[in-house]
C-alpha cells in the first residue's frame, strides 16, 4: 500500500486508489471505494462514478468508529483496487 499526500487529503492506493482520509475540525473523512452501494446510516454520501464503481463517504469522530462493518468495507476496496 502506498500513500499519496494531496492538498487536503492522503488517498490510500494499491493498484489504484481505495481510500481517501480528509481531516475536518472536528472529525475525519473518509472516502472508500466499492463496487457497489453501500446502504448504511454511517455513510453520508456516495456517488456512482461509473457503471460498476461507487465513492461513499463515512465521517468518522471517534476511534470507536474503526469498527468491524468499516474494516470489511476497507478490506473490500483495498481487494477491488488490486
Amino acid at each position: 500500500m502506498i500513500e499519496e499526500p494531496k492538498k487536503t487529503s492522503i488517498h490510500l492506493i494499491r493498484k489504484s486508489a481505495f481510500a481517501g482520509v480528509a481531516t475536518r475540525k472536528s472529525a475525519v473523512i473518509l472516502t472508500i471505494k466499492s463496487d457497489r452501494k453501500l446502504s448504511s446510516s454511517r455513510i453520508h454520501k456516495s456517488e456512482q462514478t461509473s457503471a460498476s464503481r461507487f465513492h461513499h463517504e463515512a465521517k468518522l469522530t471517534s476511534p470507536s468508529e474503526v469498527d468491524a462493518e468499516l474494516l470489511k468495507w476497507l478490506k473490500d476496496a483495498y481487494a477491488l483496487s488490486g
